[in-house]
């Protein structure tokens, strides 16, 4: 039973809450009333509404995202309905901007805009003393990091044991890129060093081993990201895993150092590169160094252990397929692990809408708002790239393909293209992007690899039983039996390492 009742819909189990830890954390006396009650989109909003309400709360406090709105709605609309009497206090991305016109702040009591770490204990101490806020819609400011308490005791056995740990170095972006909402997060803020390093050295010695750090430009301030860098390494154990996104065109020598005396696998880098077309770029504010870019992406993977995620978007205005794919092949070329190709998003308080009538830019109504066309990209080039990306990512940046992905794109000039074809060719038998189970998609792959490319048969299917091994898998495919020669009986050829995350470890192994 508690008064106060913290939640959100996860967009999978094994995210957890940063946000939801935080106003927990600086509830101040107001956070014996409280709990945290997390759940995940894959459940019905009517079971959540009947759990939340079985602890019999005055106030609910809900984290709104682009991932999890439609499913919070109607939660929200059963809650109200059910128990009219319930205060219910959004926050969140998705309802900082344009909250007025949304249903679900209209079916709300209050929405609290902007970093709710201080302003939710306010809020909530005034609903409970029977003196609502004047107005539903309540700005909060940004807080600097010397005013909250931290949340990091906050995560239980639990989530160290079977969930991502998220923690955070800075706040903010000093970047104008009008396609995303970090570029209305200033000023950049700064945690206190000794302190984050307290606590993190807590969770350590908890047994933590995978830290995710959600900083926008982790590699900004180079002395503070080399003192975290060095901290990290000092103590990295056999199966630490950190991930850090980073400003590609940005690595110092000091940085570089450091970089590479990580383990191979401790380290991942998330570089958003989003265009190579510098029309594009500079329409959207996106300001990048790309000689210094390649350079720098080129020893990493060169020269460090680090496992590169980049990306890309596409549907970007001024940007057409020919140019998306020269990028990609651009990209491609510098070795990245994993390349995620993502799709143009109108998020809400975002400046790339002024581009609407010049480009012709059409974006879904419905979260989470992807771009549907332009006048250099149609629908249907538009889907065939959403497919490319789907795609794209049960191959390569799975890591279930490593040996055999490369072999789509062997014998085309441009790898774009090549595997372009394959994901026509795979749509049109599968009619579907997901639910394709791995020796299905393993011997897809095998037939368009010596049905329509006309690879070696006996070659292929090493290529294939060696990435299935790759895995820790001994079983032997049943439609490679009879090419494989009879030493490549079920014995493994390598495990991924164990405390790795499963791609990271694929892409290691």
């Amino acid at each position: 039973m508690a008064d106060i009742v913290l939640t959100t819909l996860n967009a999978r189990y094994s995210h957890t809450a940063f946000g939801l830890r935080y106003l927990l954390a600086n509830l101040g006396p107001l956070r014996s009333a409280a709990v945290i009650r997390e759940f995940d989109i894959s459940q019905r909003p009517i079971d959540i509404a009947e759990t939340l309400l079985a602890g019999n709360p005055k106030i609910i406090g809900l984290g709104i995202y682009i991932w999890n709105v439609a499913p919070a709605t109607e939660l929200v609309a059963i809650l109200k309905r059910a128990r009219p009497d319930i205060h219910v206090i959004l926050g969140g991305p998705e309802v900082s901007y344009e909250a007025e016109s949304q249903p679900i702040t209209q079916l709300a009591d209050c929405v609290i805009t902007g970093e709710a770490d201080l302003k939710f204990a306010e809020v909530c101490g005034q609903l409970l003393a029977g003196k609502p806020p004047a107005g539903k819609i309540i700005p909060a400011g940004f807080p600097g990091f010397a005013q909250l308490a931290m949340p990091y005791d906050l995560y239980d056995d639990q989530d160290i044991a079977h969930r991502i740990i998220y923690v955070e170095a800075s706040r903010g972006c000093p970047f104008s890129c009008e396609f995303c909402l970090s570029s209305l997060d200033i000023p950049v803020r700064q945690a206190p060093l000794p302190s984050l390093f307290d606590a993190l050295q807590r969770l350590l010695d908890r047994g933590v081993r995978q830290f995710k750090f959600v900083d926008r430009t982790f590699n900004l301030n180079t002395s503070v990201s080399q003192a975290i860098l060095e901290f990290c390494l000092e103590r990295c154990q056999p199966g630490h895993f950190f991930h850090f996104e980073i400003v590609p065109d940005h690595l110092p020598e000091s940085l570089r150092e450091v970089i590479a005396r990580f383990p191979p696998g401790a380290l991942q880098l998330e570089a958003g590169v989003q265009t190579f077309n510098e029309q594009s770029a500079a329409m959207v504010h996106r300001r990048q160094d790309y000689p210094r870019l390649e350079d720098n992406l080129r020893f990493l993977r060169r020269e460090t252990g680090a496992h590169i995620h980049a990306d890309l978007v596409a549907g970007l205005p001024g940007e057409s397929m020919e140019s998306f794919a020269a990028g990609f092949d651009r990209l491609l070329a510098l070795g990245p692990q994993e390349i995620q190709v993502g799709i143009l998003k109108r998020l809400r308080g975002t400046s790339i809408a002024r581009h609407d009538a010049e480009w012709q830019m059409v974006y879904s109504p419905h979260p989470p708002y992807t771009i549907l066309q332009n006048n250099l990209m149609d629908f249907a080039s538009l889907r065939r790239l959403q497919r490319f990306a789907r795609y794209w990512d049960l191959v390569a940046n799975s890591g279930n393909f490593v040996g055999s992905a490369p072999l789509i794109w062997s014998l085309h000039a441009s790898p774009f293209e090549a595997f372009m074809r394959w994901s026509e060719w795979l749509h049109a038998r599968v009619g579907r992007a997901d639910g394709i189970a791995l020796v299905r998609l393993m011997e897809l792959i095998f037939t368009f690899l010596t049905g329509e490319l006309n690879l070696n048969l006996r070659k292929t299917a090493a290529a294939l039983w060696d990435d299935y091994r790759r895995g820790g898998r001994h079983d032997k495919p049943a439609f490679l039996k009879d090419l494989l020669p009879a030493d490549a009986l079920p014995s493994p050829s390598r495990e991924p390492h164990p405390a790795l995350p499963k791609r990271q470890a694929r892409h290691l192994a």
